[in-house]
């Protein structure tokens, strides 16, 4: 069950970095309100993936598993969105606010 919360961790932790980072930059991006969402929207959308992956990873903390099999879950979630995700943004405009 802990490398199920640290690999979701990963997921959305990587996930909510870009739409938090597109909103402090003042750019549009795509949300799951609106395509293109507005810079605002995004700063809350990633601010509330960041929180929700940082209790997950706290919640997998209390199994007591190893650094090295914890650290890989993570590992193996952020990769995965992160190809899902240049895969999805490189082909699509509106994710990037044109």
């Amino acid at each position: 069950m802990a490398y199920l919360l640290f690999f979701i961790a990963g997921l959305v932790g990587a996930n909510g970095a870009p739409h938090f980072v597109k909103g402090i930059i003042g750019e549009k991006h795509k949300t799951p309100f609106k395509n293109p969402s507005s810079p605002v929207a995004n700063i809350l959308w990633g601010a509330a993936n960041l929180y929700l992956a940082a209790w997950l990873f706290k919640l997998g903390l209390v199994y007591n598993v190893g650094f090295a099999p914890a650290s890989v879950s993570v590992l193996v979630g952020i990769l995965i969105i992160s190809i899902f995700n240049s895969v999805l943004w490189s082909h699509d405009d509106k994710a990037r606010g044109k």
